[in-house]
């Protein structure tokens, strides 16, 4: 039994840290080795209403702040992030496992949200019509919605942050964050870094735990709204406990991305896509490509002939080494769950054309370590085509036309992301007017949208009626207010609000 003291993180409370008090506490892995290497303390409820109390009484104060200021501790934090980028993704990598470069890039996609906050003061401006009665005007504002919370899932620890805590910030709400308890060591340095970055005490707060953190931010009076992304299960509990309680909830859940590859695409290209929209980041993220839908035998013949290789030579490594294209996942019993959905898919009655579970790599035999799976001749009644496995797993579906693969794309129970590679612009026309999934690439392998449009999905990928940043990300974490205004000289000058008697006119 390893006896080793493990370093024990804290809680991020009124700009400073906080020891845990609950007495209990998570394990933190380094997947790489297979071993905790850390423990979180996990907090208990009156740990959280304290978090929650100290944003509220942080609110009036922040709200009533020029939105121009805000937008001055926004491009601070810009900067502090882009100086500490290196030591961010090693604290994010050695927690998660993913590869610096991965790391890197995600930390970079959710500077980007950063970056829109900046502009926080053009996006909150309302609107205003003079003379809509004889001296009357009337104009609409947006204004904070109050005290907001998120809650992330361990796949990206920053990125994900990154899309709401900014966001609700630069809107004036104060906001409590609940990060995932397997990595959360690089949100406990954001909210330092926002601190550096000039905000004040109390506005942004991280606390960390398990269900009971979360039950207490969903029921808690003073939590207005609600930030949730995550698995499906999930997300649907959390949104319809949190509408429930009369807040307002976004939450952006599971995914089973497909690929729809045409006769006449640039199979070179999506080759290439494949390979990194499956197996970039171990499959660990709800854009992951895990379905290709090849129209026609030839078409799949020739996919499967050119990823076999490809996938056989994938580089499985520790974020250390600088040549790994693909790290382990988040934690043993991760593994374990991807592994076996591997091994029904055997059962199933998939073809296993490449086989990674038997991947050691010398010096991690401990490690997390999943070589990279792809399975051909898929159908969609198998539990490895229905369920989100998230890890190194690609399917292969064969489909005998375009209308086959689209009404397939367009059935399943998830709508967050799907792609098409042709160079038939007719076609994919059509593609991006009738599929119905919520973010849609033409030969690009992973929709993810740029942080000045929105991202999310349909159906039960999403929860809610608002995507995540950009514009939505906006007018989730305000409210608008509409005003009708008279002075006294409209008055004086004969304006009227009231039914002349005997007569309906005013």
């Amino acid at each position: 039994m390893d006896m080793q003291v493990k370093e024990t993180l804290f809680h991020f409370v009124n700009g400073q840290r906080v020891e845990g008090t609950s007495n209990r506490t998570g394990d933190i892995y380094n997947p790489a080795i297979g071993a905790v290497v850390k423990q979180v303390p996990l907090a208990s409820a009156e740990e959280v209403s304290a978090a929650i109390e100290v944003a509220a009484a942080a609110l009036p104060g922040w709200s009533a702040t020029p939105p121009a200021s805000r937008a001055q501790v926004m491009f601070s934090f810009r900067e502090i992030i882009r100086n500490n980028m290196d030591e961010l993704a090693a604290a994010l990598s050695a927690e998660h496992g993913k590869t610096l470069e991965d790391a890197k890039g995600s930390i970079g996609r959710g500077l980007e949200v950063v970056e829109f906050a900046c502009g926080i003061p053009q996006m909150l401006k309302g609107e205003m019509s003079e003379q809509v009665a004889r001296g009357v005007e009337s104009y609409s504002i947006r204004q904070p919605v109050g005290v907001c919370a998120g809650i992330t899932p361990f796949n990206f620890p920053a990125m994900v942050p990154m899309w709401m805590f900014p966001m609700a910030i630069a809107c004036g709400n104060t906001f409590v964050l609940k990060p995932s308890e397997k990595d959360p060591s690089c949100p406990l340095m954001l909210a330092e870094m926002m601190q550096e970055a000039g905000l004040p005490d109390g506005v942004l707060n991280v606390i960390n735990g398990d269900k009971v953190a979360v039950d207490t931010l969903l029921t808690h009076p003073q939590v207005d709204a609600i930030s949730f992304v995550g698995s499906t299960a999930v997300g649907e509990c959390i949104y319809q406990t949190g509408c429930q309680h009369g807040k307002r909830v976004q939450a952006l859940c599971g995914a089973k991305n497909h690929m729809v590859v045409m006769p006449d695409a640039d199979m070179d290209q999506v080759v290439d896509a494949a390979i990194g929209a499956g197996y970039g980041s171990a499959g660990e993220r709800c854009m992951a490509i895990s379905v290709v839908v090849a129209v026609g035998d030839e078409t799949a013949d020739e996919l499967v002939n050119r990823l076999k290789p490809r996938v056989q030579e994938l580089v499985v490594g520790p974020y250390t080494d600088s040549d790994a294209e693909m790290g382990p996942l988040v934690t043993p019993d991760h593994y374990e769950k991807v592994r076996s959905y591997v091994d029904l898919g055997v059962e199933e009655g998939a073809d296993l054309v490449v086989d990674g579970r038997d991947f050691s790599l010398e010096g991690y035999e401990e490690g997390a370590f999943l070589g990279g799976c792809l399975f051909d001749r898929v159908t969609s009644e198998m539990k490895i085509y229905t369920d989100e496995i998230f890890g190194p797993v690609l399917s292969v579906v064969r489909a005998d036309s375009y209308d086959e693969a689209i009404n397939l794309v367009s059935d399943h129970e998830y709508g967050n992301g799907a792609a098409i590679f042709t160079r038939d612009g007719g076609r994919a026309q059509h593609f991006i007017s009738n599929v119905r999934i919520g973010m849609v690439g033409v030969n690009v392998p992973i929709p993810v949208p740029v942080a000045y449009h929105s991202f999310g999905g349909w159906k039960r990928s999403l929860f809610g009626d608002h995507y995540m940043h950009g514009p939505e990300g906006v007018r989730f974490y305000t409210r608008m207010k509409t005003i009708t205004a008279r002075w006294p000289a409209a008055i004086e000058a004969g304006a009227r609000f009231h039914f002349k008697r005997g007569s309906e006119d005013n």
